[in-house]
Parts: C-alpha cells; structure tokens; sequence
C-alpha cells in the first residue's frame, strides 16, 4: 500500500515571516562593481537583462556532484532544478516530479516525473535521464573521500538506493537501505540537481540543467553571463539575458544595488546599510523566516576536550550583547540552543535555562576550579603547563568576523587567548573537514530537509561529517532513535532531548539565529527569500513593468 506524502515539515517550523531587520565553502568575489559611476537610484532597469549581484561559494563552481556549495550554486543562479522544491512556507512541492509516494514501512518510493521536461539543450528529461543524474553524483562522491566530505549525498540519497527508472511510465522507484521519514524532501536537495550528465562537457560551469538560464561565459572572480533557456519547461522565461555579479561584501551589494547597477543582491548584512534600503521607497527587503544558526564547531581533539573550559567559554561570551550591539544590527537573536526558536523543537524552554549565561566571574571560577590558572603571570591561562591559545578559523560572511572578534575580547577578559584565522570560506571549510582549528565559525541552515536530522548528524559520533571529534553515547542513542522515528508527532521530543544534551556538554558556541533576506528595485517583481535559500535566481523573477 503506498501513502501520498505531500508535506515535509508537518507543523513543525513555526512560519513566523520576520519584518523589519530583527539563514562551508568559498567565498569569492570583487566588489569593483560597486564602485562604477552607476546609475541614478532606482534607474529603470533593462527589460531584457537581469543583474544581480551576490556573493559566491568554491570560485563560482555550479558542479552539483562536487560538494555543497558549488550544489547550491547551481541551483542559486537557474541553471538547475530539482525533483522537489520548498515553498515559503519551507513545505515540500512538486518541482520536475509531480508526486511521490511511499510504502508502508518507508524504503520503497515511486516517483512520478512532469511530462514535457526539457533540458536546456533541447534533449527530453526522461526517467532515464533522471536515474543517469542520480547514479552519478553518487558515484562522484563514492569514488572521491574530499566530494564526499564535501556533498554528503548518502545523506539524502544513500550508495546503496536502487533506482530503477521505467520510460513508458515516467516514473523511477526508489529502494532504500532504511526508512526515510520523506524522501521527496530529501530529493530536494541541490546536490540532487538533476543535470543531463551524458551531454554535458563543462562540469564546473556549464552544467546543462533544466533551469531558466544557461550560462554563456564564465569569468573567474567576476560572474556569470547567461542568456534564457529556449526550451524552458515552465513557459517563456522573464529575461533575455542574466549577468551575475560576484560581490563578496555586503556593502558593496548595496551600494551597487542603490546605484542601478543591479536590480537585486542576497543577504545585505551591514544593520545601516538595510535601515538606509527600507526607508527607500525605490527598494524593498524580503525577509525570510529564520531557520539558520550561526555558531562555532568546538574541536575536541585538542585543548577543548577539557569539558570545564568549554563551560567557561560559553560562560564568558555575552552573545546577548553581540547581537544587540550597532554592528551586528539585530540580525541575530541570541540564544543557545542550537536550533532556532522559529522552530518547534523546545528552544524557548532550553534558551530560558541556559546554564551559561553570561557571569564573567562565574567563568573565571570554572577555570580555576578545573586548575586552568595563570601561572606566570603573563594574563593568559594555562592547561597541563601549555598556555592556552585557541585557533579560531572564520571568514567574512553574515558577520561570522564580527561574532569572532567579539570572542576574542570577551575571552581575554577571563584569561583565554585566541588567535583569529580568518580566510576565504573555502579557507574556513578545509580547516574545519581537516580537523585544523579550535573554534570554527559558521553559519549553516538547520533543517535543510524541513527537518533537523542532516543537521544533528555534525554531532553524531559515527557520522564523518562529525569534524569536531564530539562524542556522548546518549546523544547517539537518541539520534539513532530519531533516524528510526517515522512518527512525525514523536521527533521533536527527541531532538529537544538531543538540543539539552548538546548544551549541558558545551558543545559548540551559538552566535544566534540569523536572518536571511534579498533587497530589490521597484523594476523588478517576484524576488523572495525562501526559508530554504536555495533559490535566488527564480522564473518568477521579471520586470516590474
């Protein structure tokens, strides 16, 4: 017997749309752009040619199959599509299927594909075409330990999932090692972009998806032109021509977004900067719900497997004062677990009896307590006779910097010397997938499934994606209890369980919960931010006028 799943989420992310400014890679990008002669504020905007200026991730790489980010690079700038995509509401909808049904016990799915699907280069998208696309970015990342560090497909879609496609039908079949609470939303992933893996030739940026647009030319460090995908699917497609603009600076996005020089630009982070854009009637701000976190990997191979200096740590950082201050502009509320409170998995109750709230004294006497004292008096503490200095790897993006110099200031005043490494992202992600760093600033989306569970895996001790050496056997118990846990009504108790545990061990710093957003020009329509923010060059994108 097989059930219609239509939903993913199941009431469980509370969809409050945040107003006002109250979610591993490289990041690259020139901000010349802005600095151009431009256009007058608000100028009209070509009817033929969008711009849009963001930041990129692994030097603009739109590869689905090579790690996360050049994934969602694909699919942020309409080259590719997925089977299944999110709505606003961070609920699962048909995208190149239109449905997806289970069995009873959760590991067998039948997938119905759209009819009519072309591929930008005119070839059908058969059910074929689909398994093809599948099978291979498993394969990529089988055969490659850095893409699989990087991907993480068998996460969505594991090795060892048969696929059995059926043309005459349109539909493949799905037989999965374990159950799966909804595959439709694991399938919407970007790493499982369906790309026509036969005909295409330029892997790294001339992917042949099913997107509105195909890319023309590729510069590095600059961007992308694009022109319309003639044999679009879903209908004629809004603009001639796309250039995307790599920036990687906030200001410089908005600053090039208040001269005409792009019609639209992601993630505006400078609290000044966003006041100046929603006081002008020329522009508006979409703001998306907050389901990202911004925190910091503890790694527990080195120095901070001492529990006690975690706690002080956590205990010396007011993160309450971080987010208020005029820097990070309210863009993140502050808390400590390690799901936002958005989401309905008990972080009111955790953050409402934090029990390392900000008391620098109190932090001062954990350290001594645990024998981490200044013996030489030189200011900066000791453990085992070596003076603590912690690595601390971030890197410029939704003010990752800033939350990291505050670290450092707050921490030297309990006697903990930190010593900043701030790079590119892709800097950052080596670091942290090699193990080399003690704090690791990031900030990541938490329910990249409209659920939790990829997410909680960067803590379960048997996961290769757990980079910081975490281990607690109760915490793994649970998560194994949640893999199992097909009753939607049943996981949120879990995972709040799972949230204490994380907390109670000081396992990661939280910043706070972030909240990501897109500013436009009154000449264009139709630009949102999604909860999931995958999507950022849309169809529905087009001249206002």
């Amino acid at each position: 017997m097989k059930k219609r799943i239509t939903t993913v989420i199941c009431g469980l992310l509370t969809v409050a749309m945040l107003a006002g400014c109250g979610g591993g890679g490289g990041t690259t990008g020139s901000s010349a752009a802005a600095s151009g002669s431009g256009a007058a504020s608000g100028a009209a905007a070509s009817s033929k040619t969008l711009k849009f200026g963001c930041t990129t991730f692994s030097n603009g790489k739109i590869n689905p199959s090579l790690e996360t980010n050049t994934a969602w690079n694909c699919m942020r700038i309409g080259v590719g599509e997925t089977l299944f995509k999110f709505d606003k509401q961070a609920t699962v909808q048909p995208w190149l299927a239109e449905k997806c049904e289970g069995s009873d016990d959760h590991k067998t799915w039948t997938i119905t594909l759209k009819k009519g699907v072309k591929f930008s280069n005119g070839t059908d998208m058969t059910a074929t075409k689909v398994k093809e696309s599948l099978d291979w970015v498993r394969e990529q990342a089988k055969n490659d330990a850095k893409i699989e560090k990087g991907g993480n497909i068998k996460k969505y879609l594991p090795y060892e999932a048969e696929v059995k496609a059926d043309d005459a039908a349109n539909t493949l079949t799905i037989t999965l090692p374990n159950a799966v609470l909804n595959l439709a939303a694991n399938l919407a992933q970007p790493i499982t972009t369906i790309v026509n893996v036969k005909e295409t030739t330029d892997f790294d940026t001339g992917i042949i998806g099913t997107g509105p647009y195909v890319v023309k030319s590729f510069k590095d460090q600059v961007g992308f032109e694009m022109e319309a995908n003639k044999n679009y699917w879903g209908g004629t497609v809004p603009y001639e021509n796309l250039s995307i603009i790599f920036m990687a600076d906030a200001a410089a996005k908005a600053n090039a977004l208040k001269s005409g020089q792009v019609d639209f630009v992601e993630n505006i982070s400078n609290a000044a900067d966003i006041q100046s854009i929603q006081a002008d009637s020329n522009f508006t701000l979409d703001i998306g719900a907050g389901i990202r976190t911004g925190f910091a990997y503890m790694n527990q191979k080195g120095v901070l497997k001492n529990k006690a200096l975690r706690q002080a740590i956590l205990t010396a950082i007011d993160n309450e004062a971080i987010c208020k201050s005029n820097t990070i502009g309210g863009l993140y509320v502050a808390g400590a677990a390690i799901l936002p409170t958005t989401l309905s998995y008990g972080s009111d109750k955790i953050n409402a009896n934090d029990p390392y709230k900000y008391d620098v004294e109190k932090a001062k006497k954990i350290l001594d307590d645990a024998g981490i004292k200044d013996t030489n008096g030189d200011g900066n503490r000791e453990v085992d006779g070596k003076e603590i200095d912690l690595k601390l790897v971030s890197y410029e993006s939704r003010l990752l910097n800033d939350f990291s110099d505050a670290y450092i200031q707050y921490l030297k005043e309990v006697g903990i010397k930190v010593t900043a490494d701030y790079g590119s992202g892709d800097d950052q992600w080596s670091k942290l997938t090699a193990g080399e760093y003690d704090l690791n600033n990031n900030n990541w989306q938490t329910v990249p499934t409209g659920d939790p569970e990829a997410f909680l895996d960067n803590w379960y001790s048997k996961s290769e994606a757990n980079y910081c050496a975490y281990k607690n056997d109760e915490y793994d118990k649970l998560y194994e209890e949640l893999q199992k846990e097909m009753d939607t009504s049943k996981r949120p108790a879990i995972i709040e369980k799972m949230q204490q545990i994380l907390l109670d061990d000081a396992a990661m710093i939280v910043d706070g919960y972030y909240t990501a957003s897109m500013a436009y020009s009154k000449n264009v329509k139709g630009v949102q931010m999604y909860p999931m923010d995958f999507y950022w060059v849309t169809v529905d994108i087009a001249p206002a006028n």
